[in-house]
């Protein structure tokens, strides 16, 4: 399977209970990282890749977390990311746990063997409701028994609110994943638009972006930040240049600082597995 890991040379395997380790499950990307809390300093990333296009078993996500050396470690902490298409977010005052399976349905048709789960998130306040296989859960719980995942949108929508706040006019993000893609619209502290939309070529990517952007009369001038599965001069970027001047690659910020072996691309790409101690 495609392989990538940046290592610095200071990570210690018999020190891991200083370390805290963060883990992102796609279908077809398994990725984590681990952040030295003594210095505050991410020192290693490392991500496994489906081949051929294809889409992660829940066996094979087993087998990864069972035989990989890293992940069979002791740390300080450990957080899941689970990056899954389907969610919707409830407003925290309107939020009834009870009623959490009709908030998903409500907007979505429930996979079959598939459980919901819910994550709170400060920013916004609301809950995100979203869906997990059952495979997938149990292979999770099986390793991290006392872990419940959380929707990507958590730290996605943290690091967009932070960075929008400095912003006077709308902040516009476009996070883009194999089969779907989110966009984020905030001004200050309120939403104004945050939905996924399911695509099959980057024509279908343009053609939902510009539409939004049209109805909410937000003119070229205004950038739009970039993170996921984005390059810079790849076939998306360049069909977004044309229609708009300013596209911005965004990088995750907080309490912390990468290793000199991190380079941009990666931390555009998992900025939401980066940006976790953000908010958990």
């Amino acid at each position: 399977m495609p392989f990538q890991e940046l290592f610095d040379e200071t990570l210690n395997l018999n020190s891991t209970e200083k370390y805290e380790l963060a883990v992102q499950l796609s279908p077809t990307n398994i990725a984590f990282c681990i952040l030295d809390t003594i210095r505050n300093k991410y020192i290693l990333l490392r991500s496994f890749e489906a081949e051929d296009d294809n889409y992660y078993t829940a066996s094979k996500i087993g087998e990864i977390m069972q035989n990989d050396d890293f992940l069979n470690c002791k740390y300080k902490k450990t957080t899941i990311v689970a990056v899954a298409e389907k969610s919707t977010l409830v407003p925290i005052q309107f939020y009834d746990p009870e009623k959490k399976d009709d908030y998903f349905r409500h907007n979505h048709s429930l996979e079959n063997n598939a459980v919901i789960i819910a994550n709170k998130i400060a920013l916004p306040e609301a809950y995100t409701v979203f869906e997990v296989s059952n495979s997938v859960h149990d292979a999770v719980a099986s390793r991290y028994p006392n872990i419940t995942p959380v929707h990507h949108l958590k730290p996605l929508l943290n690091h967009v609110y932070r960075t929008g706040r400095s912003f006077k006019d709308d902040y516009i993000h476009l996070h883009v994943e194999k089969d779907f893609f989110n966009l984020i619209i905030v001004n200050s502290y309120d939403l104004k638009f945050c939905n996924s939309f399911n695509y099959r070529n980057i024509n279908d990517i343009l053609y939902y972006v510009m539409n939004v952007l049209k109805s909410f009369e937000i003119n070229r001038e205004t950038a739009i930040h970039l993170s996921g599965l984005m390059e810079r001069y790849d076939d998306l970027t360049s069909a977004f240049s044309t229609y708009i001047r300013r596209l911005k690659f965004s990088q995750p910020s907080g309490n912390f600082t990468f290793s000199y072996v991190f380079n941009e691309s990666v931390l555009h790409r998992y900025i939401n597995l980066f940006n976790l101690p953000n908010c958990v």
